[in-house]
Formats: C-alpha cells, sequence, structure tokens
C-alpha cells in the first residue's frame, strides 16, 4: 500500500513536482502503457536519493525512467512509483572539454550543446532518442560509436540510497550493458571528455548522422528504437528479414517495412500486441535460423 501523502509531504519538502494515477501513454515513446499509481519529477540528485531511500524503507515498488524511449510498458499500467528524470534534472555544464551532465539531460541537447562549444566526439551518438542517464545504462551506440568512447566517470545512487561516483574503468561497458544494467543502482550524472574542433564540421557530422536515421529508420511511428540486441555472428534485422517477417502484424504492432530491427507503433497498439509479435518473432527466428534473440526494451510492469 502507497501512502501518498507521506509520499507528498517528501515531494513538497523537495520542491518534486507528483502526478497521481499518471498514464505511461505519454511518458513512453512506443506510446502505449497504463497508468503508474505515481509519477515523481526528480529535480537534482540529492532529491533522487531522499526519495529512493524513502521508497525503499517503505517498500514501495518504484522505476526510474527518463524519455522513455527504451521502454515496454504494461498495458495494466505500474503497481508502483515512478521517477521521471526530465527537464526539472538536464542541466549541462561545460567546462574546457569536459561535459558534465544530469542523468535527465536530453542526449540530443547534449550533443547539440558539444557542437557549440566546439567540441567533437559524440556526433554519431546524436539522434538516440533518449537521455544520457538512460544511455549510460545500456551503453548506448551507433554508427560504431558507443558511450564508452566518451564517458570518464558517473555519479550513482547505491543500494544504501548514497551518492557514489565510478570511472569508467569500472563500469564494466560492454555491447548494451554496464554495471548498472540489472541491479539497483540509479545514475544521476555522467562527464564525459570530449575533443576541440570546429562546430561546423561538427554539425556537418551530425546533420549526416540523422539523415542516415531518418532515411533508414521508421522515425515517424512510435517504437522503442531497435528491439533486439544483435545476436553474435549475425543482425537481428538480417535475420528478421530473412525469415520473411518484414511487414509481421500483431494487432497495432507491426515490424517495420522500412527497417526490419524496429517493431513499431503502426496506431493503436498495446504491450500485448508488441510482446505477442515479439515472441513469435523469436520463435521463427530460432526454428529457421538458429538464433536466440533478445529484446532491447526493458518490460515495465
Amino acid at each position: 500500500m502507497i501512502n501518498i501523502s507521506g509520499l507528498s509531504e517528501l515531494c513538497e519538502k523537495l520542491g518534486c513536482d507528483i502526478r497521481q494515477e499518471c498514464s505511461l501513454k505519454d511518458h513512453t515513446t512506443f506510446r502505449f502503457g497504463g497508468n503508474c499509481r505515481a509519477l515523481i519529477n526528480v529535480n537534482s540528485a540529492e532529491s533522487a536519493a531522499e526519495l529512493i531511500k524513502y521508497l525503499r524503507t517503505e517498500k514501495i515498488k518504484y522505476a526510474v525512467i527518463g524519455r522513455g524511449s527504451n521502454i515496454i510498458a504494461s498495458d495494466d499500467g505500474y503497481d508502483g512509483v515512478i521517477l521521471h528524470f526530465g527537464s526539472s534534472f538536464s542541466e549541462i555544464v561545460i567546462d574546457g572539454t569536459t561535459v558534465k551532465c544530469d542523468a535527465g539531460a536530453l542526449l540530443a541537447s547534449v550533443c547539440m550543446q558539444a557542437c557549440k562549444n566546439g567540441l567533437g566526439g559524440m556526433e554519431n551518438l546524436y539522434g538516440i532518442p533518449g537521455t544520457v542517464g538512460g544511455a549510460l545504462y545500456m551503453n548506448a551506440g551507433a554508427y560504431g560509436s558507443e558511450m564508452k568512447d566518451v564517458v570518464i566517470s558517473a555519479e550513482y545512487i547505491d543500494e544504501n540510497g548514497d551518492i557514489r561516483a565510478v570511472s569508467a574503468d569500472e563500469m564494466e561497458l560492454s555491447y548494451r550493458h554496464s554495471i548498472f544494467s540489472g541491479r539497483d543502482l540509479v545514475i544521476v550524472s555522467v562527464t564525459m571528455k570530449l575533443s576541440q574542433g570546429e562546430p561546423s564540421e561538427i554539425k556537418a557530422a551530425m546533420d549526416e548522422c540523422m539523415n542516415k536515421r531518418s532515411s533508414k529508420q521508421p522515425l515517424e511511428y512510435p517504437s522503442a528504437g531497435s528491439t533486439f540486441k544483435r545476436p553474435e555472428g549475425s543482425y537481428a534485422s538480417l535475420l528478421i528479414e530473412q525469415c520473411g517477417l518484414k511487414g509481421f502484424t500483431v494487432g497495432g504492432a507491426q515490424v517495420s517495412e522500412k527497417h526490419s530491427g524496429f517493431v513499431i507503433n503502426k496506431g493503436g497498439a498495446t504491450c500485448s500486441d508488441v510482446l505477442q509479435l515479439c515472441e513469435e518473432v523469436k520463435r521463427v527466428v530460432l526454428e529457421k535460423s538458429g538464433y536466440i534473440l533478445e529484446l532491447e526494451p526493458i518490460i515495465l510492469k
């Protein structure tokens, strides 16, 4: 049982906005999902730590989301509290070639600020639809670049609710994995080291990256980005296409006809539609190719 009154009092003390029975449809890029019991817009690392300590002490179920770009939200909603790392927790500070960001800063915004300051190294990360905290959590990457190429340190909330620092060398960064993956650790800030460059050249490289995305990916439809992780020895999109699943549809969910690595919301898709479709894709690919596909997005339920 959630003590909404006690939680609201803490949020008032911390200056954090809290909303009850908030639709996850409005906070995920797939654009579906039921209500959470409460959603809190976190405004600082210290507030996040206080809230997490309270939720853990009270044994209240909670989850942290940023833009919700790598999440499949249940149709039944989330019977707990969502800590939202968004615009209220998105400061970007540039000092020379070092960029420190709150976890809720959009990765695209960080790339733009870096470009304006003549800092390169993130060009291929431009257009990844998520926050910098979420990007580090899964070591996001594209076109041969990953977060591990630029990050030097981070701050996170540990199992005891304390804020700790960790260097990149300790993060175990690998393909779509970090030390934070699947653990009760919450990233609150990310620090990156970039290199001096010419803003116009950096911007041109970012534009080229975005043009590639627009021409090859179904950005016009709601989705959670790449739906399956790359299996060792092949590519999910290639396997799905070879198995004749391009355009395969369940309800409002579809394997994109533009890029078979994306499952999209063609209109009115539900979580059930997406999960049924993904299970069938995994079954057929395994049967026909022997490869096991693994979902990349996190299922929030």
